[in-house]
């Protein structure tokens, strides 16, 4: 975030304004209030300012000694920053032992020992790329990415300043030299957009462009021109309509930052050249009252505490209420004042430390080497605090299918199209059996590879990550547009399948009730599910055409909560694992499994089986079923489970029973007494 100070002289109370209006977005998105879904945009701000600032110091250092003291620029920096995040990292970990089950606490200790060293933000392109990947609503530490991009930008700035300063282009070459920054930056971040969204979005030098157009909003040329321009005012206001229009109409699902980040960027340098005029009437007016400029000043603090407290606050009550969430909102005003006035103001303005520029690069190793200690050492301590109980927890959500065990390549990435068949089972047999579908034909493959090697079955598999068999094209949220290689992938795997001939192709996806995530304007979702069905309908007709026999599985329910997580949690603080049990009716849409199932019963040869009530009664789906995990976060079969559904599988599919021990039920039957559902036998 942008902390940097002034001397009182040259005080811009417009800045801190900006500054309260930054962390507001932030806060109100990260809180849940929906009027603003693009809040998030409020970072972008911040990176603006600290450009704008940053830059301008750094010039007038230059003017005024030709050269810059980047050891004293960067002793400033350790001052200023390290003290209060490495104690809100400190308190977070703290906290999170008595919320988080051990295996959490071991994976986020690394998310503290990343954000001790300012290098989250390359962590996080890693773990965004990973389709499985823990959702990052539960981790704490995530927002350190901001800080992170801010401090790779305050080691790289000042010496690039320098360069340019050493290279005496004259009094236009070093904003013409920003403006290649910023332009290059800019091209490579949209590029990246739309072809690798985690990159343009975490990386560094992908944001260098917003931190570049805030330093050229500095350049002295373009602050003079902005007092000689008569209309500074109204551009101001321009600014603040820009960056409204984001808060408002940029959302989750916007392909950013890319070309829209330019929105609020440029709002916000409109804001800050208008600032520079010293006349009446620009957002001052409003930006200068005593309580925007008090959030402004406490918006590096309230940034460092909010979300920490939205997420444990989420973990403990699930559904917080308004009322709740301005409880929190007031809990994290009180921690921001704690740490402003007896953490970052006593060592920011101590005499001892500033007297020498070494004693506060010492006190930033120190801060920082006790960052990256405390977290190893709750790393470890975590994983000595795994349980057997925890163990199997984490083992049965860790555990692919069988399938990606043997070649995680069967279901395809994102950005492939060439069908790769795999085949399991018999490798020469009378029956061919093909599953098609997504990751959630994937997690039917253990149970069904089982059944193709007791039965001497050649089942061929025809999968990829997120692409459903129904023929509708869908927004991708990681490639942040449509996904189109979906569309190419299906149309050939379905040429190959009917070249094939299997005797049965099993179908399972991602549903229809699923559709609803992946639209922007909900007055859409009629449409889109009349789509839906036609696509569904012209995907089995192809193969039932064919003379293709094809199963369609009803999918899975889907949980609230991240089930592994969950009950993990559960367990750790002493907790019936029910507690993660989602009602029926929020988990399993019976009204739109009834819509697919009149769909599939007007098709000859298809048939649609429903095994729903191995994971649900009728009114919870569980989260365990005696002692076992059934799924591996919301809505993917946890392996382990999964092959204790062989034999129902086998009944529901082929009409034949196997003789094992290892069977389910459903759950909704009861037991001699009546009383009790028969779960696992």
């Amino acid at each position: 975030m942008s902390t940097i100070t002034t001397a009182s002289k040259s005080f811009r109370p417009d800045i801190e304004g900006l500054r309260a209006l930054a962390v507001s977005g932030v806060i109100a998105f990260h809180f849940g209030y929906t009027g603003l879904p693009g809040g998030f945009v409020g970072v972008d701000i911040f990176f603006v300012i600290s450009g704008y600032l940053i830059t301008k110091h750094l010039q007038q250092e230059v003017a005024n000694h030709g050269t810059i003291n980047l050891w004293s620029f960067y002793a400033r920096r350790a001052r200023r920053l390290l003290p209060a995040s490495l104690f809100v990292i400190l308190t977070t970990l703290l906290v999170g032992y008595f919320i988080l089950a051990p295996a959490e606490q071991q994976l986020y200790s690394k998310g503290a020992l990343f954000a001790s060293t300012y290098i989250i933000n390359l962590w996080l392109i890693r773990w965004s790329l990973d389709y499985f990947a823990v959702d990052a609503a539960n981790n704490p530490f995530i927002h350190f990415w901001s800080l992170s991009v801010e401090e790779q930008f305050y080691l790289v700035w000042p010496a690039l300043l320098l360069c340019f300063a050493w290279m005496r282009p004259g009094k236009r070459g070093v904003p013409l030299l920003m403006l290649g920054v910023a332009v290059i930056s800019f091209a490579l971040c949209a590029w990246l957009t739309a072809v690798s969204q985690p990159w343009a979005f975490y990386f560094s030098p992908f944001r260098a462009w917003e931190f570049a157009l805030g330093g050229l909003a500095s350049m002295a040329v373009l602050d003079a021109s902005a007092k000689r321009f008569r209309y500074s005012p109204a551009m101001g206001w321009l600014g603040i309509a820009l960056i409204t229009l984001t808060y408002l109409r940029v959302s989750e699902a916007s392909p950013f930052p890319g070309f829209i980040a330019l929105v609020p960027a440029i709002g916000t340098v409109m804001v800050l050249l208008s600032g520079a005029h010293e006349s009446l009437g620009g957002p001052s007016a409003i930006l200068g009252v005593k309580p925007v400029q008090w959030v402004g000043k406490l918006s590096y603090s309230l940034y460092l505490w909010h979300w920490p407290v939205i997420v444990y606050a989420t973990m403990l009550m699930p559904d917080l209420t308004n009322v709740q969430r301005l409880l929190l909102l007031a809990l994290t005003f009180a921690l921001s004042l704690v740490s402003y006035h007896f953490v970052e103001n006593p060592i920011r303005r101590n005499a001892w430390l500033i007297a020498g520029t070494a004693r506060s690069l010492g006190l930033a190793a120190l801060l920082t080497a006790t960052g990256v200690t405390i977290a190893y050492a709750s790393a470890s301590f975590a994983r000595h605090n795994l349980s057997p109980q925890q163990q199997t927890i984490l083992e049965a959500a860790e555990r692919p299918s069988v399938v990606r065990e043997t070649d995680a390549s069967c279901v395809l990435d994102l950005e492939t199209v060439k069908p790769k068949p795999c085949v399991f089972g018999a490798r020469s047999s009378n029956e061919t059996i093909v599953l098609f579908g997504d990751s959630h034909a994937d997690h039917w493959s253990t149970p069904l590879v089982d059944i193709a090697k007791r039965d001497n079955i050649r089942l061929v598999t025809y999968m990829k990550s997120s692409c459903r068999a129904t023929r509708i094209t869908t927004r991708n949220s990681k490639l942040q547009r449509d996904y189109t290689e979906c569309d190419d992938w299906r149309e050939r795997a379905i040429k190959e399948i009917i070249a094939m001939k299997p005797q049965t192709v099993i179908i399972s996806q991602l549903s229809i009730s699923h559709l609803s995530e992946e639209i922007g304007d909900p007055s859409e979702y009629q449409v889109r599910k009349k789509q839906w069905a036609q696509g569904m309908k012209s995907t089995i007709e192809a193969l039932s055409n064919a003379g293709i026999k094809v199963v369609y599985l009803r999918d899975v329910p889907t949980h609230t909560s991240y089930l592994d997580k969950c009950v993990a949690r559960a367990l750790w603080q002493q907790r019936d694992p029910s507690v993660c049990d989602t009602p029926r009716t929020v988990a399993a849409d019976d009204d739109d499994a009834q819509t697919e199932k009149a769909i599939i019963s007007s098709i000859r040869n298809a048939r649609y089986i429903d095994m729903t009530d191995y994971f649900c009664d009728h009114t919870l789906c569980h989260a365990m079923i005696d002692g076992k995990l059934t799924f591996r976060d919301r809505h993917h079969i946890a392996t382990p489970y999964a092959e204790f559904l062989a034999a129902p599988l086998e009944q529901a599919i082929f009409k034949r029973t196997i003789a094992t021990t290892l069977k389910a039920h459903p759950i909704s039957e009861k037991n001699s007494k009546g009383d009790t559902p028969v779960k696992l036998q």
